[in-house]
Order: structure tokens, then C-alpha cells, then sequence
């Protein structure tokens, strides 16, 4: 099992790039894919159309996203996201525990593509 920490700056305010990932609204528009998300802890969710499930865990409006990602027979994966205002929008701090070392490589470009690539692309 594997951890993955990165960076990632965001042209957004905090408030907005929380929106774009807690609202199934937003989350839509930026994935293409539909999604099943709420902010309240205990809830399940599920990212492009099921690809990615698990567990909402814990919420700070504009601040913090902690959730809990199911890899099968794996032990589960934590995802804790940190939004913090910067000068050119929001720095992100990702750190994401327990992931499965033949899902690594795949996550790590999931994050920086298909995640926050997108993310990035939205606020261009």
C-alpha cells in the first residue's frame, strides 16, 4: 500500500472550488459523468458513473474534504483534501492513504488528470 501527497493550485476562490467538489450539480458539469455526492457525513458517493465509491467522512465549508475510498477487497483508501486561499486562487493540499500498489500509478494520474485537470480546465 502506497500514500500520495501533491499540490495543486486551482484559478478559483476556496468557496468555489469546494462547490465544484461537493456539489453533484458541479461535479457533473466538470466529469461529463453522473455522480451521487451530499455533505453529510456517513453519506456514500459515487464519481464518474461509479467508477470511484466510498464514504463521505468529514466537511469544513471552504476548507477541508476527508472521505473514504472503497477499492474492493483492499483495505480502504482516505482522502483528505485541503483548500487554502493563495494568490493566484486556491492551494489544494491532497494526501491519500492505503492505496493499493497496483492502483498507484493509475490514481496518481487520475488526480493530476482526469481530477484536477478537469478541475483546472473549468476555471480557465
Amino acid at each position: 500500500m502506497k500514500d500520495f501527497k501533491k499540490r495543486y493550485t486551482l484559478n478559483a476562490t476556496p468557496q468555489d472550488v469546494y462547490n465544484a467538489m461537493t456539489n453533484p450539480q458541479m461535479i457533473e458539469i466538470w466529469t461529463g459523468e453522473p455522480v451521487v455526492m451530499s455533505t453529510e457525513p456517513g453519506s456514500e458517493f459515487e464519481i464518474w458513473d461509479g467508477a470511484i465509491t466510498g464514504q463521505n467522512l468529514e466537511f469544513i465549508q471552504d476548507k477541508l474534504i476527508v472521505q473514504k475510498w472503497f477499492f474492493g477487497e483492499e483495505e480502504d483508501s482516505i482522502v483528505t483534501i485541503r483548500l487554502h486561499p493563495d494568490r493566484k486562487g486556491t492551494l489544494v493540499e491532497l494526501h491519500q492513504t492505503n492505496i493499493p500498489d497496483n492502483a498507484y500509478e493509475n490514481m496518481v494520474e487520475g488526480w493530476d488528470q482526469d481530477y484536477f485537470g478537469n478541475l483546472r480546465q473549468l476555471y480557465e
